[in-house]
């Protein structure tokens, strides 16, 4: 079959076509052509033969009381050849809109139609899950430990074990995220858009707006990109909240990918394309009290428009906050108690492809919010 094959086709001649080329429309024949074919699956000690589906257990040591906790894999293998997709989420134990997303795209996938395979894990954090926590229970934030270290802390040695036993078995991996702390995110892909690999999945990704950063060093994303793995994540809400409005958004922009490589018969309808954001800035708040914000979650904002006013409760006194430049709303906080310096808005601006947009995108917090520090980061991965 003519849609087979073009998953078969060569990435690096692909690749090479594309560096020259202008973004491709999100059609089947590009993004196919990124993603390796694959057949039989073995995964952690278990073999997932062509049209068959199997739930299997990934741990990466001992709790800290003592005993294995055990993460779910599920491993859906399709009949007919094609990618293997990783569905990644709870990375964060508190980001709860992508375990949903997880379960709605596996529960939806026909085995008898799907070709390739698509593998699962609806709760990576399974520790920070059960506590309510966006950290692990040594206080450390996995997402800056990747690929990980056998014979480093708690956090490098889970994040090791994830990376060879799961990561290293995928075609490509979508890692599903919220914002963080009390914040909340426009659906939005986050991708190292220099990759033509990487920029065709995101362009598979329907009506879902783009923003184009490299990704922090120790993330899942920036490692397995640059393991060859293409990777982006996808920012949905909310923690701490299941959102059915965010997590429709994030089911149907996967299952568009998933029809655009071929895996699935299933076609997906879609309003007009996003845009594509190449550079944002974070604003911050200059005094403490009370966020109430003036502007909604995806809303064009003008330089020098009001966003929001910050209220000193005893005093009474107004701070209001403008934006420096002009915009769209991709993540804000929520109404709450703010100090000095916090994160209150982040304004997508460059929607056009150059230079120095294209080469500036390693910004800080890129796959949470802020370019806060993990207690402890001794054995983190050096910056770059």
């Amino acid at each position: 079959m003519m849609r087979l094959a073009l998953v078969a086709c060569a990435a690096l001649a692909c690749s090479a076509q594309a560096q020259d080329a202008k973004p491709a429309a999100p059609t089947e024949t590009a993004a196919a052509t990124a993603l390796k074919a694959k057949g039989r699956i073995r995964l952690l000690g278990a073999d997932v033969p062509p049209g068959t589906s199997k739930r299997l257990t990934w741990t990466s040591g001992t709790a800290m009381e003592g005993f294995v906790v055990p993460v779910p894999v599920i491993v859906l293998n399709g009949k007919g050849p094609g990618p293997v997709l990783c569905l990644t989420a709870a990375v964060h134990g508190d980001e709860l809109n992508g375990i949903e997303v997880t379960r709605r795209v596996l529960d939806d996938v026909d085995l008898e139609e799907l070709n390739g395979a698509v593998i699962g894990v609806p709760i990576v954090n399974i520790q920070g899950f059960y506590r309510g926590t966006r950290y692990l229970p040594d206080r450390r934030d996995l997402n800056r430990y990747f690929p990980g270290n056998p014979k480093g802390s708690a956090a490098t040695r889970m994040a090791h074990s994830f990376f060879t036993d799961v990561v290293k078995h995928c075609s490509a991996v979508i890692d599903l995220h919220t914002g963080s702390l009390n914040r909340t995110n426009l659906p939005q892909v986050r991708a190292d858009l220099r990759l033509p690999q990487v920029q065709r999945m995101t362009q598979a990704l329907g009506a879902t707006v783009v923003l184009h950063s490299v990704g922090e060093r120790g993330s899942l994303r920036r490692a397995a990109t640059e393991a060859g793995i293409p990777t982006v994540t996808f920012e949905m809400g909310e923690p701490m909240r299941v959102q059915p409005e965010q997590v429709e958004h994030g089911a149907k922009a996967i299952e568009t990918l998933m029809y655009s490589l071929g895996m699935t018969k299933q076609r997906r309808y879609w309003g007009d394309p996003e845009p594509v954001y190449y550079a944002s800035k974070w604003v911050r708040v200059d005094h403490g009290g009370i966020l109430f914000s003036d502007v909604a979650l995806g809303e064009r904002v003008s330089e020098g428009e009001l966003l929001g006013v910050v209220t000193d409760p005893i005093s009474n006194q107004q701070h209001r906050i403008y934006a420096p430049i002009s915009g769209r709303v991709l993540g804000m906080a929520l109404n709450q108690v703010v100090l000095p310096g916090f994160a209150a808005y982040r304004i997508g601006t460059a929607t056009s492809k150059s230079d120095t947009a294209i080469q500036s995108g390693d910004d800080a917090g890129d796959d949470t919010t802020e370019d806060e520090a993990t207690p402890e980061d001794d054995d983190a991965p050096p910056r770059g």
